[in-house]
């Protein structure tokens, strides 16, 4: 084309292949609407009666969970402002470990009335001093709704333990709450250790094996390795434990040597030698008293054979981590090559053995006297995406715990929180002159998004339990919220129903900030994509195949 237009504006300040947008229309609402389609995604799976959703990430990795962390963990959000809200989920998941669901639809929701605050006419800046208002409020509100008496608890008595993870856990499984909250507080208070603020969550591990039902899960004091036995010996009690990183084999030297053999006698001893050096360095270990070997890499076919002479039972575990936590679990130091290890190199175990637990062979070492630091919960169920979801509701009840380990208070679960937040920053907007005070009531309306959507996911209908809930906590009763089994609204306490003051706390909060981040914005400028390979494209010359 001959004719070629001249740049203007900030066009010819930018390179060429940059978008820009700016204005209200362009980037706030623009931005709003990307992060309403997010909310909208992970809403439906808000609470015990949330909608499964079905994910299938870029490597073709199949996830069927209701469990928003994962959920958009594995969505690949390109849309700058749905991404804020993707790392207040983020942030929320890393500092509680439960909650992120709340988060995320909470600051869409939060959105979406901004943004009829913005159609009405208000200038962002005015919602942003009333959400930041209505936020703080919320905050105080908070802090008064606490039960009275639960800042002090017990972290090794099980059955306070349960009442407070119970509502996480069912969140995730609804139906299975008991079964789940009961092995994972027994597996938490096992390793809690004497200050329970330093509880690591890592110190709780979950096996997953196919097979049987939830109800043959059980809880096992010590480690479950995935590995059968190496060598003949599968069962061993009370013994030392030695752990050698480096394998256990001979050392072949990094240097090359050339050796001249002159006579059939020299060859033979030649292969003799390497024979006694190997039994030699077993024997050694065996004197030490230890009855266990386990390698970090491959055991050799001449050194197995010297350890089943001394009756010596051979593990392999590959993974470093897991070895790290088999040195935590049994007390054992991990040496780099094979020698005769001290005393205090070597651990204790009370019973290694080997089982097969739905024709799968696992290792089981337990450790039940000395100071114990690692559980494992033995998940059953019929398939890997159960078995996947179980284990996030048991992470879930585990992250519970350590956040109950540093702050125990508890408020009313069921939406009975969100109605009295609503109720009482409703009342303190009508105390504000300004324009702040439609944001304010803007932000209290928000909450109803949690009662709406726990009650529209089981069925119910939304506007007459919105209502009733309002008039029961009119009439004082702040604890009334929803029974979704009856469909009725009932106080929360004889249900025993109670979240985490903390995480209640934490995505209210992030919520709000990602909200006012979004809101924020008001250009959007993006450079052309660099260039180079896509993911997902195939280098050049490959076949279809």
């Amino acid at each position: 084309m001959g004719f070629s237009m001249q740049p203007y504006g900030i066009q010819s300040m930018l390179k060429e292949g940059h978008k820009h947008l700016s204005g209200l229309d362009e980037a706030v609402l623009k931005n709003v609407e990307a992060c309403k389609q997010l909310s909208t995604i992970t809403r439906t799976s808000l609470g015990p009666n949330g909608m499964n959703k079905m994910v299938i990430n870029h490597l073709d990795k199949l996830f069927v969970t209701n469990d928003a962390a994962t959920i958009i963990n594995e969505l690949e959000v390109q849309h700058p402002a749905a991404k804020i809200l993707v790392l207040a989920g983020k942030a929320q998941q890393e500092e509680i470990g439960d909650g992120a669901n709340l988060t995320v639809s909470f600051a869409g929701e939060l959105l979406q009335n901004a943004e009829e605050l913005i159609r009405m006419g208000l200038h962002p800046s005015e919602i942003i001093s009333g959400y930041t208002k209505a936020i703080n409020k919320t905050v105080e509100i908070l802090d008064e709704l606490v039960e009275k008496g639960s800042e002090n608890m017990d972290v090794r008595d099980k059955e306070q333990v349960v009442s407070r993870m119970k509502a996480s856990v069912a969140s995730k499984q609804f139906g299975q709450e008991d079964i789940i909250s009961s092995l994972v507080a027994d597996a938490c208070i096992q390793v809690c250790p004497k200050n329970p603020a330093n509880f690591n969550v890592d110190n709780v591990r979950v096996a997953k094996l196919l097979g049987g039902g939830l109800h043959n899960s059980t809880v096992v004091r010590g480690m479950v390795l995935k590995t059968d036995a190496v060598g003949s010996i599968k069962h061993v009690e009370k013994a030392k434990v030695a752990v050698f990183v480096g394998g256990v084999d001979t050392s072949a030297t990094d240097t090359k040597g050339t050796v001249l053999i002159h006579t059939a006698e020299q060859l033979e001893n030649y292969a003799k030698t390497e024979e006694a050096k190997i039994e030699e360095l077993i024997k050694a270990v065996a004197d030490s008293g230890a009855k266990v070997i386990v390698s970090g890499a491959a055991v050799g076919e001449m050194a197995l054979h010297f350890c089943e002479r001394y009756k010596i039972m051979v593990l392999k575990i590959s993974s470093k981590f897991e070895l790290r936590r088999f040195c935590r679990t049994t007390g054992a130091v991990g040496l780099l090559k094979l020698s005769q290890p001290n005393p205090d190199e070597v651990g204790y175990v009370d019973s290694v053995s080997v089982m097969e637990i739905g024709g799968v062979r696992v290792t089981v070492v337990k450790n039940e006297e000395g100071g114990n630091s690692v559980t494992t919960v033995v998940l059953r169920g019929s398939t890997d995406s159960i078995l996947d979801d179980l284990e996030r509701a048991v992470d879930d009840g585990v992250n519970t715990y350590k956040a109950m380990c540093r702050d125990s208070r508890i408020v009313p679960g069921a939406a009975a929180t969100e109605i009295e937040l609503a109720r009482r920053v409703k009342e303190f907007s009508f105390k504000e002159t300004g324009l702040d005070q439609y944001a304010i009531s803007k932000f209290a309306e928000s909450f109803e998004m949690v009662p709406r959507t726990l009650a529209e996911n089981a069925g119910l209908n939304a506007m007459e339990i919105i209502s009733s809930l309002y008039a029961e906590h009119a009439s004082g009763n702040t604890k009334v919220g929803i029974d979704l089994e009856e469909g009725i609204c009932k106080d929360v306490s004889t249900l025993s129903i109670w979240d985490l003051h903390v995480t209640k706390f934490f995505s209210l909060k992030y919520a709000a900030d990602a909200a006012c981040t979004v809101l924020r914005v008001d250009q959007i400028i993006m450079s052309k994509p660099a260039g180079g390979p896509r993911r997902g494209d195939r280098p050049a010359g490959m076949d279809e195949d």
